[in-house]
């Protein structure tokens, strides 16, 4: 599984500390991806060839992240059939609430998957759970992420109950 299945893609080079987060987690999931900056506003021409382009690269899960007026997750949905989760991030004055309402706010047929302002780990995690309806290797990765999750947090709840 060397071509990328996840499209990252986001608005500015300065969502790239909160995007990075996605790779992360599609890095320690072996899940390959690529990233981009495309904005929607700025590079309107070039997100929608990302977009209509994005199947037959082999891409099957594309996630845009943005903040402020946010349309980039929309409009790289206008253009694809694939899933698309969008990310608002946190900007401008609003503190990414902007973002969040434009993210979730899509007209029917159009759909948007939205996580949390800044979410962008969860992004990854909902990608790969889509990846694993295809992928049974991913769906195993996940099992096991969950479980050392939960042992992890099994452990720190043993450590406080022992403080009591």
């Amino acid at each position: 599984m060397n071509k990328p299945l996840v499209g990252i893609l986001m608005g500015s080079e300065s969502d790239l500390p909160v995007m990075e987060k996605a790779s992360k987690v599609l890095e320690e999931m072996e899940v390959p991806f690529e990233m981009d900056i495309s904005s929607a506003h700025r590079m309107p021409e070039k997100t929608a060839q990302y977009a209509k382009t994005a199947r037959d690269r082999g891409i099957e899960v594309l996630i845009a992240g943005a903040g402020m007026a946010a349309h980039l997750a929309g409009v790289v949905a206008a253009y694809t059939t694939l899933p698309v989760i969008g990310v608002p991030l946190k900007s401008g004055a609003l503190n990414g609430v902007d973002a969040l309402y434009s993210t979730v706010q899509m007209p029917p047929g159009i759909p948007v998957a939205t996580v949390a302002v800044d979410g962008a780990k969860n992004a990854a995690y909902l990608a790969c759970s889509i990846l694993s309806i295809k992928h049974p290797e991913i769906a195993d990765r996940l099992e096991a992420i969950r479980e050392k999750t939960r042992r992890e947090l099994e452990e720190k709840s043993d450590k406080v109950r022992k403080k009591e």
